[in-house]
């Protein structure tokens, strides 16, 4: 007989159909599920088939083909992983970014059920996955016409959704039909003196048949910085107006090529193009290895530069890079009150690579190129999970450093022109508090007229200890508990591979610490939060 090692209630009794592991797992599922406060009782055989029969398809991956590496903060190896076994399409997804960003012009698993059909043939659409996705699809891509691959719809026909084409009228609703917003302003949140330079920026979307709900993002479509332009085109030794379907070489690389990290494709072309050593440093470049310790520093230039010989017929240079795609930014705004207008915040990216000045190119081209009374191509991509409670008395919790502050600037914005009762909590953090409080007169004036019922901050350069938003959840943990018990709603934006990691293990700590739990019944109580959309992400 099968037994649940403690410190796991017996709920799964041992004639469910599952193996010890799904029946651990199910155990401390449950044990958060089944109560927040506590008064956990085992279950009959009859009453847990019946529970499981009641539960949502995303608690019930232990018996079906769900996706539980749908995860943003989960790394790719991990996902891979995860996905083993499984059919070929859902292995595709796997290898996604994990953001159902529409930033490829699909979800995630719409993206590779269309890879899968043939109905998709570009493998490098996936932003926030980059290379490591393109390379891990490009694997997975092989198996296609393996007999396996072929029999994969039979066997997973509710992973397999029809691709639903976006109509020619959405003007502004999806990527490959954007509207033209004004650029209005931009105005420097970080005080002189800050290490950052971060931007507010405003657009005039009066007329342009965009409308967009707090929660939402927007894609910005930007263009390279000339000067990267010119280089690019000097290291080639190209001609700028040399003449490519019917505009110049330079308008080819400055409005619809990418310029950033150097794609495989490149380096394939470099190897064809040269001979000896360097050959074959292009080809093991190209197959994703590094062989001089430089290879997550090399953009296009970069590259060309690195193999100082390298001149391509300029249509084999395009045809060997990737389209420029464009830039997601979570929405600052609310329409209720900011009526016409749409407005984001952002980080300007500038680093130094050895003697040269990187610049990240939306960010920058927001920051620096585009001027007031510009038109801005962009598209309003709706919210998949991330949105307000239905129930205004619901509160909510926001935890939001650094950018992330830019989509609980729009939920306090609608929840004050609602007149929402619910309280309404933000963590917010940065560097110092002097010089990089975003919003700050905005915020201390919502504290004092009751709209903002808590403001926890975190200053990491403040003193000689880092202090993180994770650090301030800690010590309010009780409070944090509370409010969870009583219904709120989490809500977390920002940086996905460490800020989010770290405020999920805040999060489970202080569920076990506060609700008298395991770690492991503490980390299925917030899955469950997941899974009841009360614990909500928009990570990047």
């Amino acid at each position: 007989m099968n037994t649940v090692p403690a410190p796991f209630p017996r709920l799964i009794p041992d004639s469910a159909p599952f193996t010890p592991e799904q029946r651990v797992w199910l155990n401390g599922f449950f044990a958060g599920w089944l109560s927040l406060d506590g008064g956990l009782t085992a279950l009959s055989p009859e009453q847990s088939a019946a529970v499981l029969a009641g539960l949502p398809a995303a608690a019930t991956e232990a018996r079906d083909d769900g996706a539980p590496w749908h995860d943003p903060i989960i790394a790719l190896p991990e996902r891979m992983k995860l996905a083993e076994g499984r059919p070929l399409s859902r292995r595709m997804m796997a290898a996604m970014g994990q953001q159902d960003c529409g930033q490829c012009g699909y979800n995630c698993q719409d993206y590779a059920n269309a890879i899968f059909r043939g109905t998709e043939e570009r493998l490098n659409l996936c932003v926030p996955g980059g290379k490591e996705t393109a390379r891990m699809l490009k694997t997975l891509y092989v198996e296609l016409d393996a007999p396996s691959a072929k029999e994969a719809p039979a066997a997973e026909p509710a992973a397999m959704p029809a691709v639903v084409p976006v109509p020619a009228a959405a003007v502004g609703r999806a990527r490959d039909h954007p509207a033209a917003a004004t650029f209005v302003a931009r105005t420097r949140l970080n005080k002189p003196g800050s290490e950052k330079e971060t931007w507010h920026v405003e657009f005039d979307i009066s007329g342009t048949g965009l409308d967009y709900a707090v929660g939402d993002s927007f894609g910005i479509f930007p263009t390279n910085d000339p000067e990267l332009v010119d280089a690019v085109i000097d290291a080639v030794g190209a001609p700028p107006d040399f003449p490519i379907a019917g505009r110049t070489l330079r308008d080819a690389l400055r409005e619809g090529t990418c310029l950033g990290a150097a794609p495989d494709m490149l380096f394939e072309l470099i190897s064809y193009v040269t001979g000896g050593e360097r050959r074959k440093k292009a080809k093991e470049l190209a197959k994703g290895n590094d062989p001089d310790g430089d290879a997550a520093t090399l953009d296009v230039l970069a590259a060309i530069e690195k193999f100082p010989s390298f001149r391509p017929d300029p249509e084999a240079l395009l045809e060997s890079l990737d389209a420029l795609q464009p830039r997601l930014y979570s929405i600052s705004s609310s329409p209720r009150v900011h009526d016409g207008r749409l407005a984001l915040t952002v980080d300007a990216v500038r680093y130094k690579t050895g003697a040269r000045l990187r610049l990240g190119c939306a960010s920058t081209y927001l920051a620096d190129r585009v001027k007031p009374g510009d038109k801005v191509r962009g598209y309003v991509q709706k919210a998949q999970q991330f949105a307000l409670p239905a129930d205004p008395a619901i509160p909510i919790i926001m935890i939001g450093p650094g950018t992330g502050i830019a989509p609980f600037r729009a939920f306090l914005y609608e929840r004050m022109a609602t007149k929402a009762p619910g309280r309404n909590w933000l963590f917010f953090g940065h560097q110092r508090c002097n010089y990089d409080f975003f919003y700050e007169d905005e915020l201390v004036g919502m504290r004092a007229a009751g709209l903002l019922t808590r403001l926890t901050l975190a200053w990491s350069r403040d003193s000689d200890q880092k202090i993180y938003v994770q650090h301030r959840m800690a010590e309010v943990g009780r409070d944090v508990w509370r409010w969870i018990t009583e219904g709120a709603h989490v809500y977390v934006c920002g940086d996905a591979q460490h800020m989010a990691k770290d405020v999920e293990r805040a999060l489970i700590e202080i569920i076990a610490t506060h609700g008298a739990r395991t770690s492991e019944q503490a980390a299925a109580v917030l899955a469950e939060l997941k899974s009841n959309h009360r614990y909500q992400t928009d990570v990047y």
